[in-house]
Parts: C-alpha cells; sequence; structure tokens
C-alpha cells in the first residue's frame, strides 16, 4: 500500500492486517462539510482504509449509513497521493464535491501537507488546506471543468418543481455528475419550493440545483432523488458549475467569488464559496471552498 494510506492507517489505527475485509473491523470519520459547526453542513463517511473492498460491498456500505454520501480512500494508481471512490445510497459517482474536500482534510492531517491530490472517478482533483479556527479546517478544491447544454426535459422539470419559468436559460452542467440550474427571482422562492420527488426521479439521475443570487450572494437549494438524495444539505459539485452559469450569463464577473447558502430548510445550514477563471469562450478553472469539521469516528462490523 502506498505511504499516504499508510499514514492514514497511523492516524486512525486498524485491525491487524491479517483479517479479511468481511472479517475485520472497517474504520471510518465522519465529518461535517461547509460549515465550521458540528451537526450542519453535509455530512460525509471517509473510510480510511477501503484497499481490500469492491464497488459492489462500498455500494452496500453507503446505503447502510444513507449519508448523501461515503467515500472509500485506497492506494493511489498515478500520482495522487490517494485514490478515492464515491457512492450515494443508490450509486457510484465519478466526482462530487463535500466528499473530496472532507476526504481532503482527512488525508492532509494524516499526512501534514498544505495540499493534497485525490484521484476520483472524474480524475485528479487537488485541494490546497488553508487555515484552521478551532477543528474546523478550510479547504479549496480545483474542480474538472464542465461542460454545458441546454436541459433537453426543462418543461417536465418546471413542471415537477411547480414552476412557470426560470429567469435564466435552463442548463445542464456535467462535472461528474448532471447539474442542472434554475434561477429563481428570490431567496423566499427558493426557500417555498416544494418539488415533486417522483416527477423529479423520472428525470434520471440529476442534480437539481435552485437558486437566486443577489449580486455574489447566493441561496440555492439541492434536489436529487434519482441519486437517492432527496434534498442535499451543501451540494460542492453543484457550486463550481453555478459560478459558471453566473458569469456565462452576465449575473457576476469572471472571477468573481460567490458565497452560497444552503441547508437551511433541512436544518443544516451551509455555506460554500466558488469562483470561475477564464471567460465564456475559455473556462480555465473553477474552485470550490469550504470548511470541514471531523465529528466522529465510527467502525463498522459488517
Amino acid at each position: 500500500m502506498g505511504d499516504a494510506v499508510g499514514s492514514l492507517r497511523e492516524f486512525d489505527p486498524f485491525p491487524p492486517q491479517g483479517a479479511s475485509a468481511r472479517e475485520r473491523a472497517l474504520r471510518y470519520l465522519v465529518l461535517d462539510v461547509f460549515t465550521q459547526t458540528p451537526l450542519q453542513g453535509n455530512p460525509v463517511a471517509v473510510f480510511t482504509d477501503a484497499a481490500e473492498l469492491q464497488g459492489a460491498r462500498m455500494q452496500e456500505i453507503a446505503r447502510e449509513l444513507n449519508l448523501s454520501e461515503s467515500v472509500f480512500l485506497s492506494s493511489p494508481r498515478l500520482e495522487g497521493d490517494v485514490g478515492a471512490r464515491i457512492f450515494t445510497p443508490t450509486t457510484e459517482l465519478p466526482f462530487a464535491g463535500h466528499p473530496v474536500l472532507g476526504s481532503a482534510v482527512v488525508v492532509a492531517g494524516a499526512l501534514g501537507r498544505e495540499s493534497v491530490t485525490l484521484e476520483t472517478g472524474g480524475g485528479p482533483v487537488t485541494v490546497e488546506i488553508g487555515a484552521a479556527q478551532g477543528r474546523a479546517t478550510f479547504g479549496r478544491m480545483q474542480q474538472p471543468l464542465p461542460t454545458w447544454e441546454p436541459f433537453e426535459a426543462a418543461g417536465e422539470l418546471l413542471r415537477a418543481l411547480s414552476l412557470t419559468g426560470s429567469s435564466l436559460p435552463v442548463e445542464v452542467y456535467r462535472n461528474g455528475p448532471r447539474q442542472v440550474y434554475v434561477a429563481l427571482e428570490s431567496e423566499q422562492e427558493v426557500a417555498a419550493l416544494r418539488p415533486d420527488l417522483a416527477a423529479l426521479c423520472s428525470l434520471g439521475a440529476l442534480c437539481v440545483s435552485c437558486f437566486a443570487a443577489e449580486g455574489a450572494r447566493v441561496r440555492s437549494r439541492m434536489f436529487a432523488p434519482g441519486l437517492g438524495v432527496p434534498e442535499d444539505p451543501a451540494t460542492g459539485s453543484a457550486a463550481g458549475p453555478l459560478a459558471v452559469h453566473l458569469a456565462r450569463h452576465g449575473r457576476i464577473a469572471f472571477g468573481q467569488e460567490i458565497e452560497i447558502s444552503q441547508g437551511a430548510e433541512i436544518g443544516r445550514p451551509s455555506q460554500l464559496f466558488a469562483r470561475a477563471l477564464g471567460s465564456g469562450e475559455r473556462l480555465e478553472r473553477v474552485e470550490v471552498g469550504g470548511w470541514s469539521v471531523i465529528v466522529g469516528v465510527g467502525e463498522l462490523r459488517a
């Protein structure tokens, strides 16, 4: 196993190596991501030594924990620090924001590093680790650059949301998950949403972000019932493309950082920071940052 995973084992000790993955306990950490306050933000479970697990077993564990995502770390295959596989309760994702950020905080703490690279299904993602305040640590990731196009089922989507329209084009971005954006006029409209989750689910494996923006301040809610997540407290993978979306349509300047508030409606207030650098013709970089705090260590015996 690689040095990073060995350091993670020292950071969070494991049972003897002679036991199989099914026989020995699997240790994991729980972090609340995109918050400085424990029991807010978006929780993620990070399994720090998952090299012996098969994908089907990872999916069973993610379904058991029933968090938005669970992450399984192993030795890197290329030049990264660790490999990372990400699962919702129902499917594997090539990339997701808050699992990557939370995992990076764990790996950086184990290695004593200020920058770590996770090898995800969507490619390598580098996270710069910044300031610490109390138990919380700030990180900023460079996300995969998204592609975008008009969303082919915009009418059905709006009906599922009980909306008559969007103040910006309804477009779908892909940086791993498919992210669809619907722009509303006010924070009150965002808070009042009561979507038809069954109708949203029928549209497939989508992350549907409904937002209202006033300058660089954004209020957002994200629904992904097709991925097993009725409503997400904080969606890092949607934050980057949202900055791109706003910049492409002239709501903010490229390079301007937005602050996204999410999760209050489900009792998990979260704060995300995102910016898109470049231009509409040549997107150069997408960054998303936020705080993470370790809230627990678990041991799975299954």
